[in-house]
C-alpha cells in the first residue's frame, strides 16, 4: 500500500492513520454488483477496504451499461462478479477481493455472511432484502441498505450495535412484510435513471466507510430518501417494532 495512494483522506483530522487501517483490516460484502454495487465497491476499492467480496450471479447485459459504469461493451455477456472484481484489482491491487458468482440463498447465506464484518445490500428485489436482513439481524452484523426505483432512492443503516440498548432497528422494522410482489414493479419494469444508482451507492459506500472507522454520525435507525426530479432529500425516523 503506498502511503500517497490515501493521503487527502489521511491528512483529515477526523479520520487520519487510525481510520485508513481501520478500512485495510476491514471485511465487506456486497451483495449484488449490478447499479448500486458498481458504484459503492469502486469507492470502497479505491478508499482502502482491505477484504471486499462480491456476491452476484448475473451477467453484463447492454442495458446495463447506462447505470452500471463498471462495465463496457467489451464485458457484454461476462459473469458481473468476476468481472467486477477485476476491475476492482486493477484499481487497488492490495485489496483482497472475494468472488461469489451465484445467487445468495437462504442455505448458504449465513455462512458466507459469517466472514465479513459489515453488508452492503445492493440488490433490487424483496425476497433478497428480507434474507440479507434475516441473516444479518442472526449474526449481528451492520447492514447498509440502498434501493432505487424510476427517479427516486433510498438508503439507510440497519442493525447497528450501539451503547445503550444493543442493536438497532432492522429491515422488518420498515417493511414488516413482504409486498405483493405481482404489484410491485422492478426497475427492468418500471425503469431507473442512470445516474440515481451512482448517488444512492456511493452514499452506501459513505454509510459504511463512517460505520468502519467510526467517524460522523451513520444513518442508523433512518431513511435517507433522494428525489432526482426535485434534488431533493428527506430523512426519516424508522422505529424499532416490539417482538
Amino acid at each position: 500500500m503506498s502511503d500517497r495512494q490515501y493521503e487527502r483522506q489521511v491528512i483529515l483530522k477526523e479520520f487520519g492513520k487510525e481510520g485508513q487501517e481501520k478500512l485495510r483490516r476491514a471485511r465487506l460484502i456486497a451483495v449484488g454488483a449490478g447499479g448500486l454495487g458498481c458504484a459503492a465497491l469502486q469507492y470502497l476499492a479505491a478508499a482502502g477496504v482491505g477484504t471486499i467480496g462480491i456476491v452476484d450471479f448475473d451477467v453484463v447485459d447492454i442495458t446495463n451499461l447506462h447505470r452500471q459504469v463498471l462495465y463496457s461493451f467489451e464485458d457484454i455477456g461476462k459473469p458481473k462478479a468476476e468481472t467486477a472484481a477485476s476491475k476492482l484489482r486493477a484499481m487497488n491491487p492490495d485489496a483482497e477481493i472475494i468472488v461469489y458468482p451465484f445467487t445468495l440463498t437462504q442455505h448458504i447465506a449465513l455462512e458466507i455472511i459469517a466472514e465479513f464484518d459489515l453488508v452492503i445490500d445492493c440488490t433490487d428485489n424483496f425476497s433478497s432484502r428480507y434474507m440479507i436482513n434475516d441473516a444479518c439481524v442472526f449474526l449481528g452484523k451492520p447492514l447498509v441498505f440502498g434501493a432505487v426505483w424510476q427517479f427516486e432512492g433510498q438508503v439507510g443503516v440497519f442493525n447497528l450495535s450501539n451503547e445503550n440498548d444493543g442493536y438497532t432497528t432492522n429491515y422488518r422494522d420498515l417493511f414488516p412484510n413482504q409486498p405483493d410482489l405481482s404489484r410491485s414493479l422492478s426497475c427492468q419494469e418500471a425503469g431507473v435513471l442512470g445516474v440515481l444508482p451512482g448517488i444512492i451507492g456511493t452514499l452506501q459506500a459513505t454509510e459504511a466507510i463512517k460505520i468502519i472507522t467510526g467517524i460522523g454520525k451513520p444513518l442508523s435507525d433512518s431513511i435517507l430518501t433522494y428525489n432526482a426530479l426535485t434534488n431533493s432529500f428527506h430523512e426519516f425516523h424508522v422505529t424499532r417494532i416490539e417482538k
